[in-house]
Parts: C-alpha cells; structure tokens; sequence
C-alpha cells in the first residue's frame, strides 16, 4: 500500500494504491482539484498497461472540480485505448450530481465503467 502525502500547506490530495488479485485500487481523498490533478495521473498512467482493471474509489473524495472531471474522462480514456478497464466507485452526492450534470457519469455508465458501491 502506498500513501502520497502531499505537502500540508498546499492543496489536499492524497491517494492510498492498493493491488488486489483483480484490479488496482486507488482510494482518493480530499479534493480533486487543477493544482492536484498530476498527483493522480502520476499515479494511475503508469498502471495503465501494466493493469486489466483499475478502480478510483472517491468515497473519500469531499471536492471534484471541472479540470478533475476531465482528469477523469482522460485517464478513462487512455484506459480504453490501451484494452484495460477504469471503473470509478464511491462518490458522494455532491460528486455524483456534478458528474451527472456534465453528462460524465451517463457517457462512462453507457461505455461500460460501472458505478457501484465497494464494501
């Protein structure tokens, strides 16, 4: 398990990796924001082709903005390109109606990542 710790006096994200017999699990917390959005792709590209299944979970994920939503479609991209699968699991209320209101969550539920609770 590795645990990126970003500085305390700068913006808030932080990512536990957890490999598992079937995916990667990348459990986000704090905010998903454009001063943090390398953190996250620093983390997830190299396991792109590495893996056949990623998983984002953001039940710990208080804040998504615009430039995170698109972090999230490219990294959902580069996923797919590449034959492994990105599914995004967890999010609160306020981050799934952000995803709804963009049309995000409906174009990867349609594209086959599932949202689904993790227990």
């Amino acid at each position: 398990m590795k645990l990126n710790l970003p500085d305390p006096a700068g913006p808030c994200l932080q990512l536990c990796t957890q490999p598992t017999p079937e995916a990667v699990l990348v459990r986000c917390y704090g905010r998903l924001t454009r001063d943090v959005l390398e953190i996250l792709l620093a983390e997830v590209r190299p396991l792109i082709p590495l893996r056949k299944k990623i998983v984002l979970d953001f039940t710990e994920l208080a804040y998504l903005d615009s430039s995170g939503i698109g972090t999230v479609v490219r990294l959902y991209v580069s996923a797919h390109n590449a034959g492994c699968e990105l599914r995004l699991v967890n999010f609160n209320q306020r981050v799934r109606e952000l995803l709804g209101v963009t049309h995000v969550l409906s174009a990867l539920e349609t594209c086959g990542t599932f949202m689904v609770k993790m227990p």
